[in-house]
């Protein structure tokens, strides 16, 4: 059965001070998460063709699927990727 688009579990929050750790820390945890997703959406993927490849009972329409639905998920955490670092850019451009 096909995963659901789940919200992040905890929300990104204001630092309490500038540089704080514990910030830094959920984003990094976020963005792991974020990562292993997509690649566990990807091995799916990929089980599901060598079985379909195999002669197991898996139907086409499921694996194209799984295809597509790793295809997917790539694709957005590539744009949401290039958001973050232009975010970061124009952060990094402004006169201090």
């Amino acid at each position: 059965m096909p995963e659901a688009i789940r919200p992040i579990s905890s929300p990104v929050t204001a630092p309490e001070s500038p540089g704080s750790r514990r910030t830094a820390a959920d984003f990094a945890a976020v963005l792991k998460q974020a990562v292993e997703r997509v690649e566990g959406m990807r091995r799916q993927a990929d089980e599901s063709v060598l079985r379909l490849l195999a002669g197991e009972n898996e139907e086409v329409h499921q694996t194209v699927l799984a295809v597509q639905k790793a295809e997917l998920a790539f694709e957005l955490f590539l744009e949401v990727r290039n958001k973050v670092v232009q975010a970061y850019q124009e952060i990094m451009r402004m006169p201090i």
